[in-house]
């Protein structure tokens, strides 16, 4: 009976996402908002397994094959590792990044104004919980903080800056808390923090519409981004333990696999790995799990729980990351939440609840605050697979998965096998060797 009381509780607390307007605000609000808004720009400097800073830099919809044949790209490719097993998650763009920083898409399909409940934690708590400091800069965002639903240039009438590719906006337990908010701030800021010496040690970072391919082409944006980065990488301040992943946020052609061109660049790639691939299987969620991993941080209990890690890290930490075969697994689309409108998933009012007690890949446990506000509820899914599974729905359920035994002697964290309990909670076993399809995660389910 106390189960069923908290689960009823935990649905109509969850259940209300905010319902926000899509309207943009006049321009003398604007402009009052921006002589006035003064960003804000922690620093720390908390030491890593494999960096001390972590970038991310997306680009848009652009498919691998296209992407690779890019001349800019492949000189940035040339200068790090070239990451040619990485996915996106989903279509179309917001609920990438909408995973990016959450560990979860909570099925949105669209690329509508949204609002994630406060009680949802982001990539922000984890990094919060060691003091690590943390920004985003979005190109041509009019102020810190800003939440309209674009800017558009006033000149051209074009869509420079959209909420939809700014991933913590999306999150209001970043917007309510005004300090939060401006931590979210412009290229201008991002300049004055590099000149200052005060960069966050994690950022994401979103080109215009105009730089980021959306609305031009990867010829375009390409060039863009090796002439961004050409500079940052001869800037021995930011350059210092640093990593950049270069990436884009979907692939363009729906029917393929949702691979995605991806880089890993900057001052903590050894000389030896530059010019190199990378052929392990990662997702967007793996950005979280890895940044957890290095900063010894716990996991949200989402989809970065079992998310593969960076070799990067995982050769620091001696987990034992796990190869995917492709074949059955199915990222162009997404499992039912209360953020689809039936593009490519199903509407569901029943917010997704995360694991409270797993094995995930970092191997720090779960964060506290999501143990405690999901505390006696069963995980809507097994969290603790390298990428999503929904068994209720039939949803990447015939994946195999494997995983070669470690012979690393330096292993920190653990390395569990899968398998789920009747509501999908994930368990931990130790199994070195491990070969497991969904149908096979089902039936462990059905026999526990």
């Amino acid at each position: 009976m106390k189960a069923t009381i908290a689960t009823l509780l935990a649905a109509a607390v969850m259940a209300r996402a905010q319902v926000a307007t899509t309207s943009e605000p006049a321009l003398t609000q604007i402009a009052a908002a921006a002589a006035t808004t003064k960003p804000e720009s922690p620093i720390s400097d908390v030491k890593g397994l494999a960096f001390d800073r972590f970038y991310q830099v997306w680009l848009e919809n652009i498919d691998y094959e296209v992407a690779a044949a890019d001349s800019n790209l492949q000189w940035l490719a040339s200068q790090g590792i070239l990451l040619t097993n990485y996915y996106a998650v989903t279509h179309p763009s917001e609920p990438n990044y909408c995973a990016a920083a959450g560990g979860d898409t909570f099925g949105m399909d669209n690329d509508h104004y949204h609002q994630v409940p406060a009680n949802v934690s982001t990539v922000a708590d984890l990094l919060d919980t060691k003091d690590i400091s943390w920004g985003e800069y979005q190109e041509d965002i009019p102020y810190a903080g800003f939440q309209g639903f674009n800017y558009s240039n006033q000149e051209t009438h074009a869509k420079d800056y959209v909420r939809k590719h700014n991933p913590l906006m999306l999150y209001d337990s970043v917007v309510k808390n005004d300090t939060r908010a401006r931590q979210v701030k412009g290229f201008d800021a991002f300049f004055a923090d590099l000149d200052d010496k005060k960069l966050p040690q994690w950022a994401f970072i979103t080109p215009n519409m105009t730089n980021d391919a959306h609305d031009t082409n990867i010829t375009f944006a390409a060039k863009w981004e090796r002439s961004w980065m050409s500079t940052l990488l001869k800037n021995d301040y930011f350059m210092d333990n640093t990593v950049v992943l270069l990436t884009f946020d979907e692939d363009d052609t729906y029917h393929k696999t949702n691979r995605i061109f991806s880089i890993l660049v900057g001052g903590a790639i050894p000389d030896h790995l530059k010019g190199t691939k990378d052929d392990t299987f990662y997702t967007h969620y793996s950005t979280i799990a890895s940044v957890s991993a290095n900063w010894g941080l716990p996991s949200l209990g989402r989809w970065d729980c079992g998310a593969n890690i960076l070799e990067l890290v995982a050769n620091k930490t001696g987990y034992v990351n796990y190869e995917v075969d492709m074949t059955n697994l199915r990222l162009n689309e997404t499992y039912p939440g209360p953020m689809a409108d039936g593009h490519y998933a199903k509407f569901s009012p029943v917010w997704p609840i995360p694991a409270t007690e797993a094995n995930c890949s970092a191997g720090h446990g779960i964060l506290d605050i999501v143990k405690k506000t999901y505390a006696g509820l069963q995980a809507s899914h097994n969290y603790t697979t390298p990428f999503p599974v929904d068994s209720k729905n039939d949803y990447n359920t015939n994946v195999t998965i494997t995983r070669k035994p470690s012979n690393s002697t330096t292993t920190t964290s653990a390395a569990p096998s899968v398998h789920t309990t009747k509501s999908g909670a994930a368990v931990a076993a130790t199994a070195p060797n491990m070969a497991m399809t969904g149908a096979m995660v089902a039936l462990f389910a059905y026999l526990i």
